[in-house]
C-alpha cells in the first residue's frame, strides 16, 4: 500500500473520537496544522510510550497551532481508558474496519514472534493548515516521536 503524495490533499476522513463524537479532517482546515498518527493497539507497552510523548510536548505543539490525532483499530470504549489510564491531552480516533489507515498506507502486512499478518503500520502524516501533506514519518521511533514531530513542524515552518 502506498502513502498519498506529498503536497496533495491528505485523504479526507470522518472517525469516532473517545467519547464518540465524529472528528473530520475537514474541521481543522485553515485553523491547525494536523499530526495524523497511526498507532497498533491503545494500552499497548510502545503506543503508551509513544502517547506519553505527545501528552508531554502539548503546550510546544499549541505553540505551533498543532493538533495531534492518534488513529487505531481499536474500539471508541478502549480509547476511553487509554486517555483516562494516561491522562492523555490530545484527541484518539477509532479506525475499528481500518478504512481510513488503509487510504494513508498505514495498514499492511507485519510480522512478529515469526507470525505474519495485517495491521497498523506505526506511521505519522503532519498535514498543513492548507489541508495537504506535508511530510511522512514512516520510520517512527515510539521514545521520540514527539521530538522528532516538533522538529519536522519547526523544518517545515508550519
Amino acid at each position: 500500500m502506498a502513502f498519498p503524495k506529498i503536497g496533495n490533499l491528505a485523504p479526507a476522513f470522518s472517525l469516532p473520537d473517545q467519547d464518540g463524537k465524529t472528528v473530520t479532517l475537514k474541521q481543522f482546515r485553515d485553523k491547525k496544522n494536523v499530526v495524523l498518527y497511526f498507532y497498533p493497539k491503545a494500552m499497548t507497552p510502545g503506543c503508551t510510550v509513544q502517547a506519553c510523548g505527545i501528552r508531554d510536548s502539548q503546550k510546544a505543539l499549541a505553540k505551533a497551532d498543532t493538533v495531534v490525532l492518534g488513529v487505531s483499530p481499536d474500539p471508541v470504549a478502549r480509547l476511553g481508558k487509554f486517555i483516562e489510564k494516561q491522562d492523555l491531552n490530545f484527541t484518539l480516533l477509532s479506525d475499528e474496519d481500518h478504512a481510513v489507515a488503509e487510504k494513508y498506507g498505514a495498514w499492511g502486512l507485519k510480522k512478529f514472534m515469526g507470525r505474519e499478518f495485517m495491521g497498523i503500520l506505526r506511521t505519522s502524516f503532519i498535514i498543513g493548515k492548507d489541508g495537504r501533506l506535508k511530510h511522512v514519518m514512516d520510520k517512527v521511533a515510539t521514545k521520540s516521536h514527539h521530538d522528532d514531530v516538533l522538529q519536522l513542524i519547526k523544518e517545515l515552518k508550519l
